[in-house]
């Protein structure tokens, strides 16, 4: 299919292709009665995005952005099947910080990508507010993706050659935001994370730490239901790991904004609120963070940054 935009078929950013540091659009046509085909609903983006704003509970801190009851993951490679979750069940509601946590080959990373909806459970049900997200089909995964899931990834992810400003954009330009308000919305995400006066600066001339504060600004700009972050300190050193779980906690505390993170380092976990920890495809333990840190006062104690 050319990449034009038909009457009736919205653009949606596929995030699942962002890993590998290039942009997809899916289309998808709008008004299309839903069907079910091989289990999954073909449900029109716009239908989806209506029950989710539709959702009048989302005001209350107590709601559940996530649930998910008794989640399998199976991949068949022929004579070996490989069970990489084993009934998990979990609740995230709004407002949490959750940090997930498990060795290699835990099942923490399929976690992850059924919860950012770039993979499809083979058993159980996962509720995004009010929607069964298990069932839908891959346009309208693509389309929650891209409208309530915000993303950030260990490696960053920015286009090389577009200023912050214009990485932050993408999604509110997938999403067919117009341009003035478009603007707007990414000024004051860049602002939140800190880097006013930086809006027009190009990755190459930003730190790491400010180019993931950009990714942070991209996973902001539309106002998600939920950011997952996988690995955001894994490219870091020690103060700038600190900086960026400072940034989390402030939009966390501050706006409300429920954010999952996985790491594998046991100091970034007890900036959450609430640890889960994997282990051989099931939950171990999931439990508060006791004498959780505080980013900002731990930034007090750290020496100053030395120039060169």
């Amino acid at each position: 299919m050319a990449n034009s935009v038909l009457p009736g078929w919205p653009v949606a950013l596929a995030a699942d292709s962002i890993d590998a540091g290039c942009l997809r659009l899916k289309f998808s046509r709008a008004g299309d009665h839903p069907v079910t085909r091989q289990g999954f609903v073909e449900m029109a983006p716009t239908e989806v995005l209506d029950s989710l704003d539709q959702d009048t509970s989302v005001t209350s801190p107590n709601n559940k952005v996530i649930r998910i009851e008794n989640l399998h993951k199976t991949y068949d490679l022929g004579e070996v099947k490989v069970h990489a979750l084993r009934g998990v069940s979990i609740e995230v509601h709004r407002g949490e910080f959750v940090a997930v946590m498990g060795a290699s080959g835990s099942g923490k990373s399929t976690f992850m990508n059924i919860v950012g909806c770039l993979d499809r459970p083979t058993q159980g049900t996962y509720w995004l507010e009010s929607v069964d997200v298990s069932t839908l089909n891959k346009d309208a995964l693509a389309d929650i993706r891209n409208r309530r899931i915000g993303f950030v990834f260990q490696g960053f992810n920015l286009l090389a050659r577009t200023t912050a400003l214009d990485n932050v954009e993408l999604p509110l330009l997938y999403a067919g935001t117009d341009s003035k308000e478009r603007h707007e919305r990414s000024m004051k995400a860049l602002h939140d994370v800190g880097l006013a006066g930086r809006e027009y600066h190009m990755p190459n001339q930003l730190s790491g730490g400010q180019q993931q504060r950009v990714a942070i600004a991209r996973a902001l700009v539309n106002e998600p239901s939920i950011i997952l972050a996988d690995e955001p300190t894994g490219n870091l050193d020690s103060r700038t790991s600190v900086e960026v779980m400072d940034i989390f906690q402030k939009l966390n505390d501050r706006y409300n904004i429920t954010i999952v993170l996985v790491t594998h380092e046991h100091d970034i976990a007890k900036y959450a609120k609430r640890n889960v920890v994997f282990k051989d495809g099931r939950i171990r333990d999931d439990s508060l963070v006791e004498g959780r840190i505080s980013a900002e006062e731990e930034l007090k104690r750290l020496p100053p940054v030395e120039e060169d």
